[in-house]
């Protein structure tokens, strides 16, 4: 009976415990610029964000200016950034009609699902066509997935939200929401979900830089509490690995804080709080693509490198190699660059003249050479017969890979 205990004993402390489980949850709080967020009190985004605020950074939105990639500092076009971690050049939604989005570019959810089947999803949402346009819920182009669980739609109801001017009928969709949103992470702890809210940017609309948009971000952060509370009771019971994160989707005009859509700062700054460890890419003016694989770096999940290769963020989690990649055509030679975050290793590079990934095809790419990622540059020769306007440039280095456009 003894040798059987001191068997049993050993066998139970040499197995190793079960890692915890991971989940990530994203919040979108419409409308709100970081010089606004800086000046209100957030009692709850700044306990998210730590000590000394270590979780909080300004960003970007709106692609390269005046380059390939810029993007209208839209609602709708923000929300496609951060589901699919690329710009408008490659998802196609230019504005809040959402006419024709590109699905090639798979969002999160579409790679959850693919890759881990048996993850539970949810969303949480003013916006009905969050799910059905822009994750395209249910679509065979999309990848005809289905969340576990949705609670949206609410702006369609108008017997149970009659429509008044003050939008004071949004702010409590929001209540709504975010009620839901607390309730069933808590009891159910969905590995991805998504929640958005929208009633402070139609403070902004409606009054711009005041008191009223002021307020707005106050309740928002009471809002974003009950979610918080949820995880933070999860993590306590259950043990699990959360990853939060909370942005918002445009800036505001600088005059008056009523408008957005074009170029300005102002309207291209925007703002991250997240719980977790951050690495450089965090404390270097991050983009709202960023945030996708940043949650599938968190959630353990390697998309089809086909899809990662088209991705133009960067993780603000875990290791990285590279950031800010850029390409210039001059002659018949493409200077490449790229900012190093870990200068180990070497970067590959190869070259594409087609771009059949648009179409849902697939582009056949050469190897143009290597460097040592600590670099930060490399020249490729083209044959002085080259003739092509267009090339894609890719730039695969140990911990990420991004790519650029070469365009007329």
């Amino acid at each position: 009976m003894l040798r059987f205990t001191l068997f049993f004993l050993i066998t139970v402390l040499c197995v190793p415990p079960a890692a915890a489980q991971k989940k990530a949850v994203f919040i979108i709080l419409d409308g709100i610029p970081a010089d606004v967020l800086e000046n209100t009190p957030t009692p709850v985004l700044d306990e998210i964000a730590g000590t000394g605020k270590t979780g909080y950074t300004r960003g970007y939105i709106g692609g390269e200016k005046d380059g390939y990639s810029q993007s209208p500092t839209i609602s709708a076009v923000g929300y496609n950034h951060v589901l699919t971690g690329t710009w408008t050049n490659k998802h196609n939604v230019w504005d809040n009609d959402i006419k024709a989005p590109n699905y090639n570019y798979w969002n999160i959810f579409r790679i959850v699902k693919t890759v881990k089947p048996g993850a539970a999803t949810a969303i949480f949402s003013t916006w009905l066509d969050n799910r059905t346009k822009l994750i395209g819920e249910g679509l065979a182009e999309a990848g005809n997935i289905k969340l576990d669980y949705s609670f949206d739609g609410f702006e369609l109801d108008t017997r149970q939200f009659p429509h008044d001017k003050e939008r004071i009928f949004i702010f409590n969709i929001d209540e709504k929401v975010s009620t839901e949103a607390g309730r069933y992470i808590l009891e159910q702890g969905p590995d991805l979900s998504w929640v958005y809210l929208e009633y402070t940017d139609d403070m902004g609309h409606t009054f711009g830089d005041s008191p009223q948009l002021t307020d707005a971000v106050k309740k928002a952060d009471v809002q974003v509490g009950r979610v918080w509370d949820a995880i933070k009771k999860r993590t306590q019971q259950y043990g699990e690995e959360w990853m939060i994160v909370i942005t918002t989707d445009h800036g505001r005009d600088a005059k008056t804080g009523k408008d957005h859509g074009g170029q300005g700062e102002r309207e291209r700054t925007v703002w991250f709080v997240t719980n977790v460890t951050t690495n450089s890419r965090f404390k270097q003016t991050p983009a709202t693509v960023d945030v996708m694989p940043s949650i599938l770096r968190h959630l353990d999940i390697t998309a089809p490198e086909k899809v990662m290769s088209e991705v133009d963020g960067v993780p603000f989690v875990g290791p990285v190699s590279i950031s800010d990649v850029k390409a210039l055509r001059k002659g018949n030679t493409i200077e490449v660059s790229w900012k190093a975050h870990d200068p180990d290793g070497k970067v590959k590079i190869e070259l594409s003249s087609t771009n059949r990934f648009k179409e849902g095809g697939i582009d056949q790419y050469k190897t143009a050479g290597e460097a040592p990622v600590s670099s930060e540059k490399y020249v490729i020769q083209l044959p002085a017969n080259e003739s092509s306007a267009f090339f894609k440039v890719l730039v695969k280095a140990p911990h990420n890979t991004l790519s650029y456009w070469i365009t007329k």
